[in-house]
Protein backbone atom coordinates (compact mmCIF):
# COMPACT_ATOMS: atom_id res chain seq x y z
CA UNK A 1 0.00 0.00 0.00
CA UNK A 2 1.23 3.74 -0.81
CA UNK A 3 1.88 6.43 1.73
CA UNK A 4 -0.14 8.34 -0.23
CA UNK A 5 -3.66 8.74 -1.29
CA UNK A 6 -5.03 10.00 -5.02
CA UNK A 7 -7.60 12.24 -5.47
CA UNK A 8 -9.98 14.47 -7.81
CA UNK A 9 -13.08 16.61 -8.04
CA UNK A 10 -16.66 15.41 -8.99
CA UNK A 11 -15.93 17.08 -12.15
CA UNK A 12 -14.06 14.00 -13.38
CA UNK A 13 -17.08 12.43 -14.27
CA UNK A 14 -16.30 8.79 -13.07
CA UNK A 15 -18.78 6.80 -11.50
CA UNK A 16 -18.43 6.46 -7.94
CA UNK A 17 -17.96 2.39 -8.40
CA UNK A 18 -15.26 3.28 -10.62
CA UNK A 19 -13.51 5.61 -8.21
CA UNK A 20 -14.02 3.12 -5.79
CA UNK A 21 -12.23 0.20 -7.40
CA UNK A 22 -9.32 2.76 -8.53
CA UNK A 23 -8.77 3.32 -4.88
CA UNK A 24 -9.56 7.35 -6.07
CA UNK A 25 -11.13 9.72 -3.37
CA UNK A 26 -12.98 12.76 -4.57
CA UNK A 27 -14.25 15.57 -3.34
CA UNK A 28 -17.81 17.03 -4.63
CA UNK A 29 -18.17 20.66 -6.11
CA UNK A 30 -21.82 22.08 -5.92
CA UNK A 31 -25.03 23.08 -7.69
CA UNK A 32 -28.27 23.58 -7.21
CA UNK A 33 -31.20 23.36 -8.64
CA UNK A 34 -34.13 26.51 -8.55
CA UNK A 35 -32.42 27.70 -5.39
CA UNK A 36 -31.94 24.63 -3.53
CA UNK A 37 -27.79 23.28 -2.95
CA UNK A 38 -26.77 20.19 -3.67
CA UNK A 39 -22.98 18.71 -3.16
CA UNK A 40 -22.22 16.92 -6.46
CA UNK A 41 -22.11 13.45 -5.19
CA UNK A 42 -21.97 11.44 -8.59
CA UNK A 43 -25.69 10.90 -8.83
CA UNK A 44 -26.56 9.70 -5.66
CA UNK A 45 -28.81 12.21 -4.53
CA UNK A 46 -30.18 13.64 -7.79
CA UNK A 47 -29.77 11.00 -10.41
CA UNK A 48 -28.56 12.36 -13.88
CA UNK A 49 -31.98 11.42 -15.69
CA UNK A 50 -33.62 13.76 -13.04
CA UNK A 51 -30.92 16.44 -13.03
CA UNK A 52 -31.42 17.24 -16.94
CA UNK A 53 -35.21 16.20 -16.79
CA UNK A 54 -35.72 19.29 -14.28
CA UNK A 55 -33.18 21.03 -16.59
CA UNK A 56 -35.61 20.37 -19.05
CA UNK A 57 -39.04 21.40 -17.54
CA UNK A 58 -37.31 24.74 -16.61
CA UNK A 59 -35.26 24.56 -13.87
CA UNK A 60 -32.52 27.21 -13.38
CA UNK A 61 -29.11 25.82 -12.27
CA UNK A 62 -26.25 27.12 -10.85
CA UNK A 63 -22.58 25.69 -9.96
CA UNK A 64 -19.92 26.79 -7.45
CA UNK A 65 -16.26 25.67 -6.90
CA UNK A 66 -14.98 23.73 -3.79
CA UNK A 67 -13.84 26.23 -1.20
CA UNK A 68 -10.75 26.81 0.58
CA UNK A 69 -12.00 25.96 3.67
CA UNK A 70 -14.13 22.36 2.45
CA UNK A 71 -10.24 21.41 1.11
CA UNK A 72 -8.72 22.43 4.46
CA UNK A 73 -11.04 19.89 5.63
CA UNK A 74 -10.61 16.82 3.02
CA UNK A 75 -7.22 17.10 2.85
CA UNK A 76 -6.57 17.25 6.58
CA UNK A 77 -8.56 14.00 7.31
CA UNK A 78 -5.83 12.27 5.34
CA UNK A 79 -2.94 14.35 6.60
CA UNK A 80 -3.71 13.42 10.06
CA UNK A 81 -3.34 9.53 9.26
CA UNK A 82 0.04 10.23 7.99
CA UNK A 83 -0.84 10.08 4.25
CA UNK A 84 0.97 12.24 2.20
CA UNK A 85 -1.99 13.40 -1.19
CA UNK A 86 -1.41 13.64 -5.11
CA UNK A 87 -4.74 16.02 -6.12
CA UNK A 88 -5.28 16.10 -9.89
CA UNK A 89 -8.07 19.18 -10.10
CA UNK A 90 -10.67 20.38 -12.71
CA UNK A 91 -8.91 22.60 -15.37
CA UNK A 92 -7.96 26.11 -14.07
CA UNK A 93 -8.98 27.32 -17.43
CA UNK A 94 -12.89 26.49 -16.15
CA UNK A 95 -12.71 26.42 -12.38
CA UNK A 96 -10.90 28.16 -9.47
CA UNK A 97 -11.19 25.21 -7.86
CA UNK A 98 -7.19 24.43 -8.34
CA UNK A 99 -6.49 27.81 -6.64
CA UNK A 100 -8.65 26.80 -3.65
CA UNK A 101 -6.80 23.46 -3.15
CA UNK A 102 -2.95 25.20 -3.32
CA UNK A 103 -4.30 27.60 -0.77
CA UNK A 104 -5.18 24.94 1.53
CA UNK A 105 -2.21 23.13 0.63
CA UNK A 106 -0.50 26.32 2.10
CA UNK A 107 -2.28 26.09 5.29
CA UNK A 108 -2.04 22.65 5.96
CA UNK A 109 1.75 22.35 5.73
CA UNK A 110 2.65 25.17 7.83
CA UNK A 111 0.93 22.74 10.37
CA UNK A 112 2.17 19.98 9.34
CA UNK A 113 5.69 20.10 7.75
CA UNK A 114 6.65 17.01 7.39
CA UNK A 115 4.25 16.18 5.05
CA UNK A 116 3.67 16.19 1.24
CA UNK A 117 0.67 18.03 -0.85
CA UNK A 118 1.19 17.81 -4.85
CA UNK A 119 -1.68 20.06 -6.52
CA UNK A 120 -2.00 18.68 -10.52
CA UNK A 121 -4.02 21.34 -12.74
CA UNK A 122 -5.20 18.70 -14.96
CA UNK A 123 -6.04 21.59 -18.03
CA UNK A 124 -9.25 18.87 -18.37
CA UNK A 125 -12.68 17.86 -17.74
CA UNK A 126 -15.37 15.27 -17.50
CA UNK A 127 -14.07 12.17 -18.31
CA UNK A 128 -10.72 13.25 -20.03
CA UNK A 129 -9.63 14.65 -16.96
CA UNK A 130 -11.51 10.96 -15.66
CA UNK A 131 -9.17 8.77 -18.45
CA UNK A 132 -6.15 10.58 -16.66
CA UNK A 133 -7.10 10.25 -13.09
CA UNK A 134 -7.20 6.00 -14.40
CA UNK A 135 -4.17 6.57 -15.81
CA UNK A 136 -2.46 7.50 -12.59
CA UNK A 137 -4.29 5.29 -10.53
CA UNK A 138 -2.64 2.55 -12.81
CA UNK A 139 0.87 3.88 -12.30
CA UNK A 140 0.18 4.32 -8.64
CA UNK A 141 -0.04 0.51 -8.60
CA UNK A 142 2.70 -0.26 -10.38
CA UNK A 143 4.91 1.51 -7.62
CA UNK A 144 5.77 4.71 -8.14
CA UNK A 145 5.90 6.88 -5.72
CA UNK A 146 3.99 10.34 -5.40
CA UNK A 147 7.03 13.05 -6.40
CA UNK A 148 7.55 10.80 -9.37
CA UNK A 149 3.64 10.36 -10.20
CA UNK A 150 3.37 14.04 -9.39
CA UNK A 151 6.28 15.03 -12.40
CA UNK A 152 4.55 12.26 -15.24
CA UNK A 153 1.02 13.67 -14.77
CA UNK A 154 2.42 17.52 -15.44
CA UNK A 155 5.01 16.35 -18.27
CA UNK A 156 1.77 13.76 -20.07
CA UNK A 157 -1.60 15.62 -19.17
CA UNK A 158 -1.56 17.89 -22.19
CA UNK A 159 -1.33 14.65 -24.59
CA UNK A 160 -5.04 13.48 -23.71
CA UNK A 161 -7.40 15.04 -26.28
CA UNK A 162 -10.85 16.30 -25.18
CA UNK A 163 -13.57 16.55 -28.52
CA UNK A 164 -17.31 18.05 -27.99
CA UNK A 165 -20.12 18.29 -29.68
CA UNK A 166 -23.76 19.53 -28.64
CA UNK A 167 -27.04 18.71 -30.56
CA UNK A 168 -29.01 21.21 -28.23
CA UNK A 169 -28.47 24.81 -27.99
CA UNK A 170 -30.84 25.81 -25.43
CA UNK A 171 -28.47 26.08 -22.63
CA UNK A 172 -25.61 27.58 -24.64
CA UNK A 173 -28.11 30.33 -25.27
CA UNK A 174 -29.42 30.37 -22.33
CA UNK A 175 -26.23 30.74 -20.10
CA UNK A 176 -24.87 32.95 -22.50
CA UNK A 177 -22.20 31.28 -23.85
CA UNK A 178 -23.91 31.44 -27.57
CA UNK A 179 -26.09 34.64 -28.94
CA UNK A 180 -29.40 34.39 -28.96
CA UNK A 181 -29.68 35.40 -32.64
CA UNK A 182 -26.91 32.77 -33.10
CA UNK A 183 -28.31 30.08 -31.70
CA UNK A 184 -31.80 30.65 -32.84
CA UNK A 185 -30.29 30.19 -36.53
CA UNK A 186 -28.18 27.13 -35.66
CA UNK A 187 -31.06 25.58 -33.26
CA UNK A 188 -33.48 26.32 -37.28
CA UNK A 189 -30.22 25.17 -39.15
CA UNK A 190 -29.51 22.34 -37.05
CA UNK A 191 -26.10 23.12 -35.92
CA UNK A 192 -24.33 20.90 -34.29
CA UNK A 193 -20.59 22.68 -32.44
CA UNK A 194 -17.60 20.84 -32.07
CA UNK A 195 -15.42 21.72 -29.53
CA UNK A 196 -11.62 21.10 -28.26
CA UNK A 197 -10.15 22.07 -25.07
CA UNK A 198 -6.67 23.86 -25.83
CA UNK A 199 -3.29 23.49 -23.80
CA UNK A 200 -4.67 26.46 -21.17
CA UNK A 201 -7.53 23.81 -20.53
CA UNK A 202 -10.21 26.13 -22.18
CA UNK A 203 -12.95 25.14 -24.37
CA UNK A 204 -12.20 26.17 -27.98
CA UNK A 205 -15.02 25.86 -31.34
CA UNK A 206 -14.07 24.42 -34.10
CA UNK A 207 -16.36 23.37 -36.13
CA UNK A 208 -19.88 24.33 -37.00
CA UNK A 209 -21.39 20.89 -38.47
CA UNK A 210 -25.27 20.73 -39.56
CA UNK A 211 -26.49 17.71 -38.40
CA UNK A 212 -25.94 14.94 -35.80
CA UNK A 213 -25.01 12.09 -38.25
CA UNK A 214 -22.21 14.95 -39.72
CA UNK A 215 -20.91 15.67 -36.34
CA UNK A 216 -20.88 12.41 -34.81
CA UNK A 217 -18.54 10.97 -38.15
CA UNK A 218 -16.77 14.63 -37.44
CA UNK A 219 -15.76 13.61 -33.97
CA UNK A 220 -14.27 10.26 -34.73
CA UNK A 221 -12.30 11.76 -37.61
CA UNK A 222 -10.72 14.19 -34.95
CA UNK A 223 -9.42 10.60 -33.53
CA UNK A 224 -8.16 9.21 -36.45
CA UNK A 225 -5.86 12.77 -36.95
CA UNK A 226 -5.11 13.26 -33.01
CA UNK A 227 -4.66 9.56 -31.48
CA UNK A 228 -1.68 7.95 -30.71
CA UNK A 229 -0.26 5.87 -32.81
CA UNK A 230 -3.32 6.18 -35.68
CA UNK A 231 -5.97 3.58 -36.20
CA UNK A 232 -3.28 1.10 -33.89
CA UNK A 233 -4.54 3.05 -31.29
CA UNK A 234 -4.19 0.61 -28.00
CA UNK A 235 -4.92 2.53 -25.03
CA UNK A 236 -8.45 3.32 -23.56
CA UNK A 237 -11.06 5.62 -24.98
CA UNK A 238 -13.62 7.39 -23.29
CA UNK A 239 -16.77 8.78 -23.52
CA UNK A 240 -19.25 10.88 -21.88
CA UNK A 241 -22.70 12.23 -22.34
CA UNK A 242 -24.97 14.52 -20.28
CA UNK A 243 -28.65 12.52 -20.99
CA UNK A 244 -28.05 11.56 -24.97
CA UNK A 245 -26.72 8.06 -24.66
CA UNK A 246 -27.80 6.74 -28.02
CA UNK A 247 -25.75 9.65 -29.36
CA UNK A 248 -22.82 8.25 -27.30
CA UNK A 249 -23.73 4.45 -28.05
CA UNK A 250 -23.33 6.04 -32.09
CA UNK A 251 -19.55 7.31 -31.36
CA UNK A 252 -18.41 4.63 -29.16
CA UNK A 253 -19.76 2.20 -32.02
CA UNK A 254 -17.62 4.12 -34.92
CA UNK A 255 -14.94 4.26 -32.69
CA UNK A 256 -14.48 0.39 -32.21
CA UNK A 257 -14.90 -0.16 -35.87
CA UNK A 258 -11.97 2.23 -36.70
CA UNK A 259 -9.41 1.39 -33.97
CA UNK A 260 -9.50 -2.49 -33.30
CA UNK A 261 -6.93 -2.66 -30.98
CA UNK A 262 -8.61 -0.81 -27.87
CA UNK A 263 -7.62 -1.50 -24.64
CA UNK A 264 -11.18 -2.44 -24.02
CA UNK A 265 -14.51 -1.14 -24.90
CA UNK A 266 -15.06 2.20 -25.24
CA UNK A 267 -16.21 3.24 -21.63
CA UNK A 268 -19.18 5.54 -21.71
CA UNK A 269 -19.32 7.74 -18.79
CA UNK A 270 -22.31 10.77 -17.67
CA UNK A 271 -21.54 13.84 -17.50
CA UNK A 272 -22.40 15.04 -14.18
CA UNK A 273 -24.59 17.69 -12.58
CA UNK A 274 -21.38 19.79 -11.97
CA UNK A 275 -20.18 20.20 -16.10
CA UNK A 276 -24.00 19.14 -17.09
CA UNK A 277 -25.21 22.36 -15.21
CA UNK A 278 -23.42 24.63 -17.93
CA UNK A 279 -23.68 21.63 -21.17
CA UNK A 280 -27.48 21.32 -20.23
CA UNK A 281 -28.69 17.68 -22.33
CA UNK A 282 -27.43 16.63 -25.75
CA UNK A 283 -23.64 16.89 -25.19
CA UNK A 284 -21.24 13.76 -26.25
CA UNK A 285 -18.01 13.96 -25.23
CA UNK A 286 -14.78 11.70 -26.63
CA UNK A 287 -11.27 11.00 -24.70
CA UNK A 288 -8.08 9.42 -25.96
CA UNK A 289 -4.40 9.66 -25.65
CA UNK A 290 -3.17 11.32 -28.63
CA UNK A 291 -0.94 14.50 -29.82
CA UNK A 292 0.40 17.16 -27.30
CA UNK A 293 -2.68 20.05 -27.03
CA UNK A 294 -2.00 23.31 -28.55
CA UNK A 295 -3.75 26.32 -28.49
Amino acid sequence: MSNYILSCCSTADLSLEHLKKREIHYIGNHYSLDAKEYKDDLGQTVSNSDFYKAMVEGAETKTSQVSTGEFVEYFGSFIKKGLDILHVSVSSGLSGSYNSANIAKSILLEQYPDRSIYIVDSLGASSGYGLLMDKLAEIRDSGMSATDLNDWANEHKLELQHWFFSTDLTFYIKGGRISKSAGMVGSVLKVCPLLNMNDQGKLIPKFKIRGKKKVIEAIVTQMEKYARNGHDYKEKCYLSHSDCLDDAMAVAKLVESRFPNLNGQVEINNIGTTVGSHTGPGTVALFFWGDVRTD
